[in-house]
């Protein structure tokens, strides 16, 4: 075997001395306030069976898709969940890809072209960076939720740009890490004004908001000013996978010239035959009886911070991420192995996750958390704080 680059080497070196050193966990049988399982559905009985009924109905015994959707991977199940989420959505089309990243960095790397403009808010997630980074558009960052700092900016743009110019702006519908939201309805008017294309990414609001989780943009009615949604499987709904929501042009230039969605094999039938299973039972009744336990869950949360008197280290959110910022990493590691051993799965979110300062735990709250889970695991956070 080759010898390792010392660059790279160096590289590790300085970031355990950091203490930022990840590592893969191991599974854990502790109380789940870490995942993204919002409405419990990647362990739904229900879910499970009904995915293995619809794949013997359909008579599919297939393992893999193959190859690609433009080769030998296009199933007769993807033209039927592409339809379910553009009628669930209120969306004149659909396009599904492997993950939320392999979407985000397939919009952002083909969409925007050389000479137009993208404005991004500086805590968007990391796969929409690469993205942009890997297109030949400008783009600027924006301070966070602020929508005058994204007027500043555009209308300085704006004047120093040809006419020819296209500009984007994107944003997330509940931001990852911190949990909040922006005023939505305030740039979808804004962008309509000026003839800006406003994507939002849903991955943290499907499932969670809007009429049987719909998601905020169609919570908001927000649908027909919207340019594009991504919307991902793999947090709400329990599943794996994304799709990017919007014209049916801007699905047919996607599969022509997005390398992401091009140049991957497609989803195995099992798969998408889950994120159909899960589609449907989000209109059930029991699905709802989830949504409002989690969002009960999420009431009970952040009234305890109050009678406790530690709101003021949260960020405020009223959505299932609430995060307790604890500057430096040695700080949000030694409170969260403390955590650990009182039996709660909780992740510390370390920098250069986060910008250095801004470390936390991240508190992902779900329909199956208890109150009495909530309020032991909020009285050992005040201990250790």
């Amino acid at each position: 075997m080759s010898n390792f680059p010392e660059k790279l080497s160096q590289k590790l070196v300085d970031r355990k001395t950091n203490n930022g050193l990840r590592s893969l966990p191991s599974i854990s049988k502790l109380i789940d306030f870490s995942s993204n399982d919002y409405l419990g559905f990647a362990k739904n009985e229900t879910i499970y069976a009904n995915t293995f009924q619809l794949l013997l109905n359909k008579g599919i015994s297939e393992n893999g898709a193959s190859g690609s959707r433009l080769l030998s991977g296009n199933h007769l199940l993807y033209r039927e969940l592409e339809e379910q989420i553009t009628k669930f959505c209120n969306s004149e089309s659909a396009l599904v890809f492997n993950s939320g990243y392999d979407a985000n960095i397939g919009f952002f790397s083909s969409v925007p072209q050389r000479g137009d403009v993208v404005f991004f808010d500086e805590l968007i997630h990391a796969s929409i960076r690469d993205g942009i980074k890997m297109g030949n558009a400008k783009n600027y960052k924006f301070k966070h939720n602020s929508l005058e700092d994204l007027k500043s900016k555009y209308h300085a743009e704006r004047s120093r740009s040809p006419k020819e110019s296209e500009f984007y702006l994107v944003t997330e519908s509940v931001f990852s890490m911190d949990g909040d939201s922006p005023d939505l309805k305030a740039m979808a008017e804004f962008c309509k004004m000026e003839g800006i294309h406003l994507v939002v990414d849903e991955a943290h609001a499907i499932g969670v908001f809007g009429t049987d989780g719909r998601g905020l943009v169609c919570e908001l009615a927000l649908e027909k000013q919207i340019f594009a949604r991504i919307i991902t499987f793999g947090k709400a709904i329990g599943c794996h996978g994304a799709a990017i929501l919007g014209s049916t042009k801007l699905t047919a230039y996607l599969i022509n010239f997005s390398r992401s969605f091009i140049y991957t094999t497609a989803l195995p039938p099992h798969t998408v035959g889950s994120i159909i299973s899960a589609y449907k039972f989000l209109t059930t009744s029991e699905a709802q009886k989830q949504n409002i336990l989690l969002k009960e869950n999420i009431t009970f949360f952040k009234k305890k911070l109050k009678s406790l008197k530690i709101e003021k280290h949260f960020i405020r959110s009223d959505s299932a991420i609430q995060s307790c910022i604890l500057s430096g990493n040695n700080a949000v590691k030694s409170i969260s192995k403390k955590l650990l051993k009182d039996g709660f799965d909780i992740k510390p979110i370390l920098s250069p996750t986060v910008s250095e300062g801004e470390e936390r735990l991240r508190f992902c709250l779900h329909s199956f958390n208890t109150t009495e889970e909530i309020g032991w695991l909020l009285q050992q956070l005040k201990t250790y704080l």
